[in-house]
């Protein structure tokens, strides 16, 4: 059976990514491997989730069309990743996307907001899509007052 794996082009210096997504990810398994021409390529795997990273060169940019995912326990989890992550030049958005110094986006989501949009009814679910819209990084408290109606 085949094996379907991201490859994900950087215009930047891979030593330098593997650096910074390290210290993001401490347990992650990466592994350079230079090639011809100052092109690199590193095998990643953060969280179980396995990608090619290739240092290409600036012929194309990185954009929002892809990104990571990261259901975070609480809103603690939440915050350390939102901090690591747009650290040294990263960017936040909304609706809890944020984009790394190296334009990688990502989606930094508490895992209760998942356990709410499986319960409740469409109006409760509304409120809390109109309060998200409102926020760079989830709060998950605001999210639960909105989604039960107490603000």
């Amino acid at each position: 059976m085949p094996t379907i794996t991201p490859f994900i082009w950087f215009n930047a210096d891979l030593q330098d990514v593997v650096a910074f997504y390290r210290s993001v990810f401490p347990d992650a398994r990466m592994d350079v491997n230079p090639l011809p021409e100052d092109n690199a390529t590193a095998e990643i795997e953060i969280e179980g989730q396995r990608f090619i990273a290739f240092q290409g060169g600036p012929e194309f940019e990185l954009n929002e069309s892809f990104s990571f995912f990261v259901v975070c326990e609480d809103q603690a989890e939440v915050d350390h990743y939102w901090k690591l992550l747009t650290a040294d030049g990263g960017e936040e958005s909304q609706c809890g996307w944020l984009k790394d110094r190296f334009g990688l986006s990502w989606q930094v989501l508490p895992k209760g907001f998942w356990e709410l949009m499986q319960h409740g009814d469409s109006e409760r679910k509304e409120r809390m899509f109109a309060e998200m819209l409102t926020m760079q990084k989830l709060d998950m408290a605001r999210l639960q007052r909105a989604f039960d109606g107490d603000q």
